[in-house]
């Protein structure tokens, strides 16, 4: 009788823990699931313009098109080293701040190739600008960056050169990439004046 009655609870004991077992392989299994999913999901959003990048790179192999693959590749390289040094991925508003000093970078550059007479420098540089603008939000036109300065002058109540600080750190985080700073500074210098 009293090996029965151990048989007996240790097959219950048994089954409890099988059970038990099961609950938490469930539990398990849905929490990794949740957590793929999400992982999933911000890869996904991280990697939307790093995914463009890495498919028109692809693409330009493809074609045999040595600028665009240089200028993606360059592009690429500025992200990762970003990410490198940071030690954290960066998403696509950060990405399209790297792709802006890209872009103002060759505007600079533009100035100097001018200066030397060499018509492939100056060539080069400006199939290169228009491949990394791709990349970037449509640009404003110089009235619509006038009508949002305004704006903020108004909003902020900025009267003298002296505001300027802080009309051109509001300005910069209403336009953001798609203005660019310089013509921004000019507009924000010209309104206060």
């Amino acid at each position: 009788k009293r090996k029965k009655k151990e048989k007996i609870r240790g097959c219950k004991k048994k089954k409890i823990l099988e059970k038990n077992l099961y609950k938490i392989n469930v539990r398990v299994i849905f929490i990794k699931t949740l957590s793929f999913l999400f992982i999933k999901n911000r890869r996904e959003v991280i990697a939307m313009l790093k995914e463009k990048l890495m498919e028109d790179l692809k693409a330009a192999m493809k074609e045999k098109d040595d600028l665009k693959k240089d200028t993606v590749q360059m592009i690429r390289a500025a992200i990762l080293q970003i990410e490198k040094d940071s030690g954290v991925q960066v998403d696509d508003n950060k990405i399209i701040e790297i792709i802006a000093k890209e872009s103002k970078k060759r505007k600079d550059a533009a100035a100097d190739f001018e200066k030397s007479g060499r018509q492939d420098l100056i060539d080069r540089n400006n199939k290169e600008l228009e491949i990394i603008n791709s990349y970037l939000p449509e640009q404003l036109s110089k009235e619509d960056i006038e009508k949002i300065v305004k704006e903020i002058i108004s909003n902020i109540g900025a009267t003298s050169i002296k505001d300027m600080g802080n009309v051109m750190k509001e300005a910069k985080a209403k336009m953001g990439a798609s203005a660019d700073g310089k013509t921004i500074n000019e507009v924000v210098r010209a309104l206060l004046a």
